[in-house]
């Protein structure tokens, strides 16, 4: 029997000097979809640079009878002030036992209580590139900026507890778990620092390919004592949450062709752990489900994408890069069903929330499918393109580019 899954030593260096891009055209092929990165390159013999194919995006189609699934419960305008577009934007809500702090790319930080009502608000002077991550006791919300600093606040008054230089950006939200915070940096370290302090209790260094998309995927759990991390260059690495120590290391994304763009592998969708079984997804076009009892690959399929899937009892979904919505056979990877009436519409994550799935899009617009037949039976509006979806329960939580940032409560 093959293990998959292999030891990789801690490496005493990483390559700091990161060419990154943003991934601006989407090609499909037969095998998979290959993005190509937006170069200012100009062509032989005049001015004008090479100019990406751009898809126009699929117009909606009404819904016959729509089901009323989402009822809005909370929303507040952050604005986009001081916005860099150099960033993606993937902040999100603070959100733990009705405890809500929200962040603004532009730095401002804000705390409401359950009822909605602002408690405290603080420019923290810097944008803000990761978070908003708050602890099970609703103690503490983690912030990172774009200037590499990691901030801890009391998630009830907005006191500043402590903050910490690392040496690269984070791009996402940190995970707290059993008094760590854990970051992943966009120079390859991964950083365990304390929930007290602050200080750096370990790093694990990885390697950083020459050229990747930019942006990266949240630390996530594997186990109450395991820490899971997605890097650039197509891995998964899972690492001690106490010290840091690698446990094992797992190729997912394996990417093709003549040239380093073509070559990208990043994996920037947390990987998913559920019942056992480990999902994850690259941009090189790859889609892995592993049992991690047995260490076996139960399939692999031919998608990408640069967002987390979604699980439920017998599916795994994802979104695609051209804005394909798959429903996928979790055990063997069948295909259940995709729906292309939100192809080229730039789609979130998709995430579950009761019985439906929850998939957003450029346009500020929610849009609930039915799992069972991958129809869209209901939509919810808020204001600028959404990036990423949140769900807590019965709560669903957006926050948009233009820093519009909604709750939702399940109806039904």
């Amino acid at each position: 029997m093959i293990n998959l899954f292999v030891v990789r030593p801690i490496m005493t260096q990483a390559i700091r000097f990161n060419k990154t891009i943003k991934a601006k055209t989407m090609r499909s092929t037969a095998m998979h979809v290959a993005v190509i990165a937006v170069m200012a390159t100009a062509v032989i013999g005049c001015n004008r640079g090479i100019k990406p194919v751009v898809n126009d995006p699929v117009k909606l189609v009404q819904i016959v009878q729509p089901v009323s699934v989402l009822q809005p419960v909370f929303s507040t305008d952050l604005g986009n002030k001081n916005v860099s577009k150099k960033d993606p934007l993937t902040l999100q809500v603070g959100y733990a036992n009705s405890q809500i702090v929200t962040a603004s790319r532009g730095g401002d930080l804000v705390g409401f209580d359950k009822a909605g009502q602002r408690l405290w608000s603080v420019n923290i002077g810097d944008q803000i590139t990761g978070g908003v991550a708050i602890d099970e006791l609703s103690q503490t919300a983690i912030i990172s900026t774009r200037g590499g600093l990691v901030m801890a606040f009391d998630s009830v008054t907005g006191a500043k507890r402590w903050q910490q230089q690392l040496t690269g950006s984070v791009l996402t939200p940190a995970l707290i778990s059993n008094n760590r915070v854990i970051l992943s940096a966009n120079d390859g370290f991964l950083h365990g620092l304390s929930l007290q302090t602050g200080q750096s209790v370990w790093q694990f260094a990885t390697q950083v390919p020459a050229i990747s998309v930019r942006g990266s995927a949240a630390p996530t759990l594997l186990d109450a004592k395991t820490a899971l991390l997605a890097t650039a260059d197509g891995r998964l690495h899972a690492v001690t949450v106490d010290n840091g120590l690698p446990l094992w290391s797992r190729r997912v994304g394996v990417g093709t062709g003549s040239s380093e763009v073509e070559r990208m592998s990043d994996v920037d969708g947390m990987p998913i752990v559920d019942n056992n079984q480990l999902f994850a997804i690259s941009y090189s076009g790859q889609l892995l489900g592993i049992d991690l009892a047995s260490r076996q690959v139960m399939f692999v399929n031919e998608l990408a994408s640069l967002k987390a899937l979604a699980v439920n009892n017998q599916q795994v979904v994802a979104t695609s890069l051209n804005g394909k919505v798959v429903a996928y056979n979790r055990s063997n990877g069948a295909v259940l069903w995709e729906s292309e009436e939100l192809a080229y519409r730039h789609l979130t994550n998709p995430v579950m929330i009761g019985n439906y799935i929850a998939v957003g899009d450029f346009d500020g617009v929610v849009h609930l499918f039915d799992p069972a037949t991958g129809k869209i039976v209901s939509r919810v509006q808020t204001k600028g393109a959404l990036t990423n979806l949140q769900v807590q329960g019965s709560r669903l939580m957006t926050q948009s580019t233009s820093g519009q940032v909604a709750i939702w409560q399940l109806a039904r």
